[in-house]
């Protein structure tokens, strides 16, 4: 009988059942690919993996390359954070939603806002018109932070808050918000995501151009590493690049170049690598091949820890961890058949848990259709604490460890990522390839490519290219924004400009265009804006004058 080591043996008695198998007929007219369309073997077996070294390639939790996990006891030490995306309308409303949330075991908060504020633009501002409140809170200056967390104590609860392009303005409000409740900086915790580069990719919410973003970033960066030790100044995101129609292998190739580009930035900046890297987070989707997902996130952690170590002279064990946030793919949802995406939500969440995900969002069945409702809020929190309390996944550590296929698909990946990489340094690195269209020309053509095969039913979607219900309809409750919403915000910035101290206003702004003009770090200046209550807007105005715009080349 061969044993495990055995290959010689292994390999002839695998082509002799694959000779057997041949012979059987029973074939199934599909296509076996995983979502990314990558072809996937009939099956996997020692021979996969001869190459694999344990000690080196997978080893054990918490220790290098953390290919099983960045924490040595993981799930037994701490669950996972669970995060539910939560802002809509008003800052009294989401406020509302947060308590409602952490009222039904909601370990964080993660903050969504509205398109005018993810753009930097306030809510009486005519490009805003017909947005405020509607995607996300609108928070336009610090009297909307305020509100926004009242009755939340900042010092005991995490706060993750989406938003790039002014992602310092708004974490300056936020540090504002905590001086005003008597917390210190230094006991913070959360993240703001600040991922600029993913925007030029993928999501195309930018203000300035590539180097002045990047300078922003670096000024938070160094600021958040003295005054918020405990607070993550980037989550550098695939989310959306795989939202923006990516495949696995791209989005695991495009957020570590984007990574890499911040730990050069940083150290191009002057700053220590082990001071800043600890703090560096990611944010990346958990799609629907369920073994895909897991191999890629496996993947991650093994490349970021070796080329911090061996690439960048990374000394702190520390720095070489790749912590993630995950959430469930929000371009998986349909609106055909949404009690369907409950189950869809299920399988992402329970992949990003067997992938090791330090912290975790699940979408909510009606996401598609609108913001969510209560109820499917509730849902989607109570399918988190399923998976945590009910089925036995957080007993052990990385469980699919050592399976043939996992094992196999994880390399796989890491070698695919590893020859983006060499595409991306012969550009010139990820600005150049930003500048040349080089990822969205990738991303382009695997969207494409994908609902070609789903046009041709070569992937299945249920209840929208197979299993279709006639006359559907939609039997659950949607959350609709009052256009009140917009009419309230605009008053009260109205009101908020009448009363606030003019001249101090000016004077923080007219401070914060010279410290872009002389090169001096932005991060205390943003914040003397936002204690003098000057506007998210008039911040990003500020800028602008010396930064310019930013606008995108053309790709064909």
């Amino acid at each position: 009988m061969a044993t495990l080591n055995d290959m010689d043996s292994i390999k002839r008695a695998k082509r002799e059942w694959s000779e057997r198998a041949e012979k059987s007929g029973k074939k199934r007219n599909a296509k076996f690919t995983t979502v990314s369309s990558a072809p996937i073997d009939v099956l996997y077996t020692p021979d996969d993996i001869e190459n694999i070294n344990y000690l080196a390639d997978i080893g054990f939790p918490g220790e290098f390359p953390y290919t099983r996990g960045v924490h040595h006891n993981m799930y037994r030490g701490k669950m996972w954070t669970m995060r539910q995306f939560a802002g809509f309308g008003t800052p009294e409303d989401t406020n509302e939603r947060f308590k409602y949330l952490l009222e039904h075991g909601q370990t964080g908060l993660s903050t969504a806002f509205d398109l005018p504020t993810l753009m930097g633009r306030d809510a009486d501002d005519p490009l805003s018109e017909g947005e405020v409140g509607i995607c996300g809170v609108a928070a336009s200056s610090l009297a909307d932070m305020e509100i926004l967390f009242s009755g939340i104590p900042l010092n005991h609860v995490s706060t993750s808050m989406t938003i790039n392009a002014p992602a310092a303005m708004v974490l300056a409000f936020y540090i504002a918000v905590a001086e005003k409740q008597g917390v210190k900086s230094q006991e913070l915790r959360g993240t703001i995501q600040a991922d600029i580069l993913k925007e030029y990719i993928a999501q195309k919410e930018w203000i300035y151009p590539p180097k002045p973003s990047m300078k922003i970033i670096t000024d938070m960066f160094t600021y958040c590493a003295k005054e918020l030790p405990q607070f993550n100044p980037i989550s550098i995101s695939g989310y959306h690049i795989r939202e923006a129609g990516s495949t696995a292998v791209q989005e695991l190739a495009f957020t570590l170049a984007d990574g890499f580009a911040y730990v050069e930035a940083g150290i191009a900046a002057g700053m220590d690598l082990d001071e800043f890297a600890p703090r560096l987070s990611f944010f990346f989707n958990s799609h629907l091949d369920f073994f895909e997902e897991i191999a890629k996130f496996r993947a991650a952690r093994r490349i970021w820890a070796k080329r911090m170590k061996y690439k960048y002279g990374a000394k702190n064990p520390k720095s070489w961890m790749l912590r993630f946030h995950t959430q469930t793919a929000g371009c998986s949802l349909t609106a055909q058949q949404p009690e369907n995406n409950i189950v869809r939500t299920a399988l992402q969440a329970l992949a990003g848990v067997l992938g090791g995900t330090q912290s975790l969002h699940t979408n909510s069945m009606d996401e598609t259709l609108a913001l969510p409702s209560d109820k499917a809020v509730k849902i989607a929190l109570r399918t988190q604490q399923i998976i945590a309390e009910e089925t036995g996944v957080a007993n052990t550590i990385d469980p699919l460890a050592g399976s043939y296929f996992v094992e196999a698909l994880t390399t796989r990946m890491e070698v695919e990522a590893e020859q983006y990489f060499e595409k991306i340094d012969a550009l010139g690195g990820v600005i150049p390839g930003i500048e040349e269209g080089f990822f969205q020309r990738e991303i382009a053509e695997a969207a494409y490519r994908y609902q070609s095969e789903v046009d041709r039913k070569e992937k299945i979607i249920v209840g929208v290219n197979e299993y279709e219900e006639e006359n559907e309809q939609l039997e659950i409750p949607i959350l609709t924004i009052s256009p009140e919403v917009e009419v309230k915000q605009r008053k009260r910035l109205a009101d908020l400009r009448q009363s606030r101290n003019s001249a101090a206003v000016d004077q923080a702004l007219a401070s914060l265009q010279q410290a872009a003009v002389d090169g001096s770090n932005l991060m205390p200046r943003f914040l003397d804006a936002a204690r003098a209550y000057a506007t998210l807007g008039e911040m990003c105005n500020a800028l602008i004058e010396h930064f310019g715009i930013y606008e995108e080349p053309a790709v064909f």
